[in-house]
């Protein structure tokens, strides 16, 4: 079965206060826009369209980092679901296959929900996704009859009977291109709003004889973003489910509750988690690693055994070997760190290769910025950095070499040697004492004047 998506994304979200459109804010490093998408992707869709509205340039902007295949096409006035959809006609028009339409603030369909969804299309014309409501509250009602969906009756509309079906509907629907936009065209704006309504096409359809059924899901899935507050329970939610799927496949988390996943965050079995640990986009950590408390991630690669933190910091282009050693308030920025390096604590390794076995000392700084340019340093194997060493790149250090504690390191070290590059130290013997007492003369004086 071959099919497109189209993603509804115009709305303004009035009730996020905010510029940004709705759907470019963030649940766990990812726009909402990018969860929907993703849902969608075990149907290997051959198209996917977006129809944007409110920040379609930030919204096409975005899709160039997780969609760049996809195309977003203009909506220039809201006039309803229905409507919003027809923007997508022009794109789809070589199309041959089904088309699933979701919504860019309803970030949580499951992938195994759609592909019951795609199913059912093989039995029948039009596929309407419903859900489970423990409050029905004013959702429009689905009317079955067996696997039939007979009508979507809106809540106003609805008899004391049928607003006591707790089936309601969640606006995805799935359908033949060709039979979609046949319905859509037949839909009318007789309403107090004036818009056109994707709901209508069900009674269209059976108008028509054609077939059509429902399928249902959690509520959870079907959760619709409107404000912030709502924004926060979904970020709880991905991230209760995300820890869960992570604990399940065998990685020991600490204090799941203080631990903050990303949408793509990949972690190996037997890895533990200590509390507090941040993981920002992009982040994988192989088996048997070891991450402790107060550390933040973004865009790095954990080699099995390497133990990371308290309170270290990995930024993007860190890539840590097996058995790396990375202690409290290291940072590490597109550096790539050998096997069995030791960076224990207080130092910063940036656009650098520091090479296997070596021992970073405290306060070591890689120099790697000009105030234009950046540059690499490269430590060779075994090597040994005395602590406060400032190594100005661009640089070398040979293997087996070592560097003085308190060093500034301007020029290439070679293999095996010993770096010192300091001032040379004066003892003044009697002057500390003969300070102290004139200071303390001063510190008198000044006391008595005020």
């Amino acid at each position: 079965m071959t099919v497109a998506l189209i993603i509804l994304a115009a709305g303004k979200g009035t009730r996020m206060n905010s510029d940004q459109a709705k759907v470019l804010h963030q649940i766990a490093g990812a726009p909402m826009l990018a969860h929907a998408l993703r849902s969608a992707q075990d149907l290997a869709p051959a198209r996917s369209v977006i129809v944007a509205g409110h920040g379609y340039d930030a919204v096409e902007r975005s899709l160039a980092d997780f969609a760049p295949e996809a195309v977003v096409v203009r909506q220039e006035q809201q006039l309803g679901t229905a409507h919003a959809v027809d923007a997508a006609r022009g794109a789809l028009e070589d199309f041959d296959g089904d088309v699933i339409v979701l919504y860019g603030d309803t970030p949580f369909v499951s992938p195994e929900t759609l592909q019951r969804m795609a199913e059912a299309r093989r039995d029948h014309a039009l596929v309407v996704l419903g859900f489970e409501a423990a409050d029905p509250g004013k959702y429009g009602r689905l009317v079955m009859r067996g696997e039939s969906l007979e009508s979507i009756v809106e809540f106003a509309d609805a008899t004391d009977e049928q607003k006591s079906i707790t089936l309601c509907n969640s606006g995805v629907i799935m359908a033949d291109r060709e039979v979609l936009f046949s319905l859509i065209e037949a839909i009318e704006c007789a309403n107090a709003q004036g818009e056109y309504y994707l709901t209508d096409a069900i009674a269209i359809a059976r108008d028509r004889g054609l077939s059509v059924t429902a399928v249902s899901c959690d509520e959870a899935e079907t959760l619709g973003i409107n404000s912030r507050v709502e924004l926060a329970a979904a970020e709880a939610i991905f991230q209760a489910r995300a820890r869960r799927c992570l604990m399940e496949d065998g990685v020991t988390l600490q204090q799941p509750e203080t631990v903050s996943l990303a949408f793509d965050t990949v972690i190996g079995r037997d890895t533990v988690i200590e509390p507090n640990v941040v993981f920002g986009p992009g982040v994988t950590v192989e088996s048997g690693a070891h991450i402790r408390a107060f550390s933040h991630l973004e865009g790095c690669h954990v080699s099995r055994g390497a133990v990371i933190g308290p309170y270290a910091r990995l930024r993007p282009g860190a890539e840590l070997a097996e058995d790396v050693r990375v202690g409290n308030f290291v940072e590490i920025k597109n550096a790539v760190i050998d096997e069995g390096a030791k960076i224990n604590h207080l130092s910063y390794i940036g656009d650098a290769h520091v090479g296997a076995t070596s021992n970073i000392g405290a306060g070591t700084i890689t120099c790697n910025y000009d105030g234009v340019m950046k540059h690499r340093t490269e430590i060779g194997a075994n090597a040994f950095i005395g602590s406060n060493t400032m190594l100005v790149a661009p640089v070398r250090i040979g293997a087996g070499a070592m560097t003085g504690s308190g060093s500034v390191i301007t020029r290439d070290v070679p293999d095996d040697a010993l770096a010192l590059a300091r001032s040379e130290q004066v003892n003044k013997p009697g002057l500390s004492r003969k300070l102290f007492e004139l200071l303390k003369l001063k510190k008198k004086k000044l006391s008595l004047e005020n």
